[in-house]
């Protein structure tokens, strides 16, 4: 069990296994790395993940970059070992071709980053086509990676009037249950995105009035809004104490670093090479390294 120093359980690993993508979003963060090397192998991912399974991860999640872009993905897929989930990030370009072969290779289920119906603006965010993220959807639900979550992050000007027709168009998909769930998403208030930070939290309001039931999630004490059909999701993770106090993950970069923190990079542990007793001394030791980002004033 890996526990840090101000008493969070770390449940969840999200590692990158690749920073290359096939897209050009105006507000990609790239996980956060910062001038990565050579990717991990299929090896060396295999190995990574089998040591934080031995420690008590229970789910990890595939990241990017695009991870589709990887020709030996379902092979990666293939070699874990058995967490309680896996479940993979992606903007949903390649989905169409491999759903069906991800998820005989044992992925569960799958995010996928779709901020609007509307082709131009969609093309304006990414610089892609939004029907081949279309069809990737359809063929992640025909091949029941499901709950299939539908990342929006919300971008002031742009999207930021779409959410009820992004609720719509999740709700469709689950008439025979909850299969989609449309997860909004605060944008990174970062200097050179300063114009497009749109603030989720009076949006959130609005379907909290809504909302006959709400679920508190364990991770980040992110909540959830069950309206009929459908449910709705906030990711609220800027000077947001309660979100980093409930933060149950810790992410492993493309080049074999573990980051405890999204927003920091000068805490990095660096496991490319190691195995055995080493590469479990280091993850501990990269445990003992979080903290939260965002603290309560009286801390």
């Amino acid at each position: 069990m890996l526990i840090d120093r101000f008493g969070r359980r770390i449940t969840n690993l999200r590692i990158a296994v690749t920073n290359k993508c096939n897209l050009s979003c105006i507000y990609c963060h790239k996980e956060g790395e910062v001038n990565p090397g050579k990717e991990l192998s299929v090896e060396e991912i295999r190995r990574i993940c089998e040591a934080f399974h031995r420690l008590g991860i229970k789910k990890l999640k595939i990241t990017g970059g695009e991870p589709l872009l990887r020709k030996d993905i379902v092979d990666i897929v293939h070699s874990l070992p058995p967490f309680k989930e896996v479940s993979m990030t992606t903007n949903g370009i390649l989905l169409a071709d491999m759903a069906e072969e991800l998820k005989e290779a044992g992925l569960n289920r799958v995010n996928v980053s779709l901020d609007t119906l509307n082709a131009e603006k969609y093309n304006f965010i990414t610089g892609g086509d939004i029907e081949e993220v279309l069809d990737g959807v359809e063929a992640a639900y025909n091949a029941m990676l499901t709950p299939i979550k539908v990342n929006m992050v919300v971008i002031k000007g742009i999207n930021d009037n779409e959410v009820e027709d992004m609720l719509e168009f999740t709700s469709k998909y689950n008439k025979n249950g909850i299969n989609m769930i449309l997860q909004i998403i605060e944008l990174l208030k970062l200097p050179e995105l300063e114009k497009y930070y749109q603030d989720i939290s009076p949006i959130e309001r609005v379907y909290a009035r809504q909302s006959g039931t709400v679920v508190v999630r364990n991770m980040h004490r992110r909540r959830q809004y069950v309206l009929g059909n459908s449910v709705i999701e906030f990711v609220k993770p800027l000077d947001n104490s309660e979100f980093c106090m409930h933060c149950n993950r810790i992410r492993v970069t493309s080049d074999g670093k573990i980051k405890p923190c999204l927003l920091r990079n000068d805490n990095l542990v660096d496991v490319r090479n190691l195995e055995g007793d080493e590469l479990i001394a280091a993850i501990k030791k990269a445990v003992g390294m979080r903290e939260p980002y965002f603290k309560c004033s009286s801390e």
